[in-house]
């Protein structure tokens, strides 16, 4: 299948302010991000808080523009595109919020939160095509009948009934890709197998594309079952690729860590699992990062020639950004 969209050795730099006796900062957020996004495809982005995932997700939707690489939309330069070519792409990546009550307008009811977007970019709408729009896409995210949430305000909604809100928004100006940020992590556990069914069907059958992201690496197998894993640390990307392949043989030292601080259920099983000894559980600031790998700080087997520039080594079709693997084969077996 051809690609939505590219992201070609994306950097992305914010400037850090220093105070009144010292200098303002430029920090690093994302440097040499390279991730394509397949028509009907799921991806789903997977690290710790503040490894750049949802910096990416917006990077994605246009929200933010990077400082340095390139983004193509159908094989073009999205910063390329006259303004009106560059709003019709805007409309065609939606961006689905982790807050379902912050993203909805407390003071507007469903239907106008609903109905904005679709008079907004469907001008030539009559008044009952966008109801009958709405009634449709209501239908589709398992909100039914539509009469009985409509003239509702976001409060009186459940969580799960407010991020199906958010993906019915999302859907109702036909998008090829939508950025779903951590969609499921604010609503209850016994609701967000449904939500993540609704994102696959959505998959399915409108063949809407999804970048799926989260830290739950459970929620992200599950959706991504299909698909593929970007696993992310520090602003880069250490592991890439069909998502069993990674979370049943994951290559970085990093990946094999988030794995195995997952509890086991089983008693027999755990005592068999042997975790990683991680350095440290301290986390490496964005302006200490080394130029080389950007776990040296807290890998247990790094060493000097770590600290030098990676690149990257496909293992089993599987992207890792790791001197250590063809090394150390155990991780791989």
């Amino acid at each position: 299948m051809p690609d939505i969209i590219e992201l070609d050795n994306v950097g992305m730099s914010f400037e850090k302010k220093g105070g009144i006796f010292r200098q303002n900062k430029r920090i690093d957020v994302l440097r040499n991000i390279d991730l394509n996004i397949k028509e009907g495809s799921i991806v789903a982005v997977v690290g710790e808080s503040g490894c750049g995932k949802t910096t990416v997700g917006k990077i994605i939707t246009g929200l933010l523009k990077p400082t340095s690489g390139e983004i193509r939309f159908g094989g073009k330069n999205l910063y390329g595109f006259s303004l009106t070519d560059f709003s019709r792409t805007r409309e065609l990546v939606q961006f689905v919020q982790q807050d379902s009550y912050a993203a909805l307008n407390p003071v507007r009811t469903i239907y106008q939160s609903l109905s904005a977007p679709i008079r907004h970019h469907y001008k030539n709408y009559s008044v009952a095509e966008v109801d009958d729009k709405i009634n449709n896409i209501m239908a589709m995210v398992g909100l039914t009948p539509p009469e009985q949430f409509l003239s509702k305000f976001p409060h009186m909604l459940s969580g799960g009934q407010r991020q199906r809100i958010l993906m019915a928004r999302a859907i109702s100006l036909e998008p090829k890709l939508i950025v779903a940020d951590e969609p499921v992590s604010m609503i209850d556990v016994s609701l967000r197998l449904s939500i993540l069914n609704l994102m696959n069907e959505l998959n399915e059958k409108l063949g809407i594309s999804f970048v799926y992201i989260t830290h739950d690496l459970a929620t992200a197998r599950y959706i991504a079952r299909e698909g593929n894993i970007c696993v992310m640390y520090l602003g880069e990307i250490v592991e890439y690729g069909n998502v069993n392949e990674v979370i049943g043989f994951p290559k970085h030292p990093y990946t094999r860590a988030l794995i195995s601080a997952v509890p086991v259920p089983d008693p027999e099983v755990a005592k068999r699992e042997k975790p990683i000894p991680i350095k440290s559980m301290e986390i490496t600031p964005l302006e200490n990062r080394p130029e080389g790998c950007v776990f040296f700080d807290r890998c247990p087997y790094a060493d000097e020639k770590c600290k030098s520039r990676i690149d990257y080594a496909y293992v089993n079709g599987v992207k890792v950004k790791c001197r250590k693997t063809e090394e150390l084969p155990e991780w791989i077996n």
